[in-house]
């Protein structure tokens, strides 16, 4: 029998749940759908979120034949199978999943087929396509961003699965879930096969983990995640260290977790010590590329560095005063000798006049830049 995922996987739009911005009323995939508009796009989205759905109802409602390939095993032969195989009148749609695993050399391959519209291209990806994807593939697609599910929508799509769910045993799943459809209904089919009843008890003995007391709506979640960030902040490395191996123990997301200190980074160290943001980066990406478990070793090395750092929020709370003005006075007229001057007009009317491209060495121009009202305004103590 197929995979409850598979086999509760909507056809339609009418029984498709969540990603409203881009499926509601008026939304672009919504309208492109119902106009059946052809143009190559890609779906960008954390796991089990609808992106492989959203490309089948697609291909479905411009009548095309849809090849299915995975970057992870496919291949230029592939692509030129598809290319090549005769589907009349009807055209063709290539999904293309994790395409930010092709490399540059399939996807310089697969761009002249996109661009002459032999191939109408439907990319998903969980990676920025930003980075992943070549500049001229990118160009000519459309860049879809979905959302995690929320606890709203899992109940929904949990509610179609014919399995006796009473509201606490959704929650539990729902708490774990993270927002993927496809995770929440395997954990369902698992306790359901081994046990005969879906329930708490049922589900968390399947799993047979420790997080019934770590999910992301509980007390427990917020104060670790609190409790890590205030430890590194008193530049207390043990103290930190614990409460990652905490967080980590009990599943946490190590992104989530490399997010906090790459904000942490600027937050609360900031210009002590700038190299602080190279070395969250630098963990965020480890985090990414490598995964658990050996990323863990990644987040305690820049736990230890981070806590052991001096702290200064100048620059953060500078921000902060200088937010607060801009939505008091709106926008200020920008002194006309910093305005671009582009056009011959723009330099007769003052703009860029008297500007110094250069300050004097060792200096800073003597001039205010801030907008006359806030020119005496200090942000950066």
């Amino acid at each position: 029998m197929d995979p409850l995922a598979h086999r509760l996987r909507p056809t339609s739009l009418d029984t498709y749940v969540g990603q409203t911005h881009l499926v509601g009323p008026g939304g672009p995939l919504r309208e492109a759908i119902e106009r059946k508009h052809r143009f190559s796009f890609i779906l960008w989205g954390p796991p089990g979120v609808g992106k492989t759905t959203l490309a089948r109802i697609y291909a479905n409602a411009l009548d095309a034949t849809l090849f299915e390939l995975s970057a992870v095993s496919a291949g230029k032969a592939d692509i030129r199978k598809a290319v090549d195989t005769d589907t009349g009148e009807h055209p063709k749609v290539l999904f293309l999943d994790e395409i930010h695993r092709f490399n540059k050399a399939q996807q310089d391959f697969l761009l002249p087929f996109v661009e002459s519209g032999t191939l109408t291209l439907i990319g998903a990806t969980t990676e920025n396509p930003s980075f992943e994807v070549i500049p001229a593939l990118l160009s000519r697609c459309r860049v879809f961003t979905l959302h995690e599910l929320t606890d709203e929508d899992l109940a929904t799509i949990l509610g179609s699965a014919d399995i006796a769910l009473t509201h606490e045993t959704i929650q539990w799943i729902t708490e774990r879930a993270n927002g993927d459809a496809r995770q929440a209904l395997t954990i369902i089919e698992n306790a359901q096969s081994l046990y005969g009843v879906v329930t708490p008890e049922t589900l968390q003995s399947s799993l047979q983990d420790k997080r019934l007391r770590y999910d992301k709506h509980a007390d427990e979640h917020h104060n670790t995640v609190s409790a890590f960030i205030k430890s590194m902040r008193a530049s207390q490395p043990d103290a930190a260290l614990y409460y990652l191996a905490r967080m980590v123990t009990a599943g946490e997301d190590p992104i989530f977790i490399a997010r906090r200190m790459v904000i942490f980074a600027s937050e609360d160290i900031g210009l002590a010590q700038p190299t602080a943001l190279v070395v969250a980066n630098a963990v965020f990406r480890a985090c990414e590329t490598i995964g658990l478990p050996e990323c863990r070793i990644n987040l305690a090395h820049g736990v230890a560095y981070l806590s052991q750092c001096k702290k200064d929020r100048r620059a953060y709370n500078a921000l902060g005063s200088a937010m607060k003005d801009v939505e008091q006075y709106g926008n200020l007229a920008i002194p006309l000798k910093i305005r671009n001057a582009p056009t011959k007009l723009m330099k007769q009317e003052g703009y860029g006049a008297g500007y110094e491209m250069y300050p004097p060495v060792g200096g800073q121009a003597t001039e205010s830049y801030l907008p006359e009202k806030l020119a005496t305004k200090k942000y950066l103590d």
